[in-house]
């Protein structure tokens, strides 16, 4: 999700396409919140 929107988010810029841009940038904020918070209950225990 972060490589899709990352390649929508130029393709967007380097076109000066608006919806792409904007498209792009969610894509890839909510790429990287999906793998920096852990969902699922997973948590990483340190003993």
């Amino acid at each position: 999700m972060i490589i899709l929107g990352l390649i929508l988010l130029l393709i967007g810029l380097l076109a000066s396409i608006n919806i792409l841009t904007i498209i792009g940038g969610v894509l890839l904020v909510v790429g990287l919140v999906l793998n920096l918070v852990p969902i699922g209950g997973t948590r990483r225990r340190v003993f």
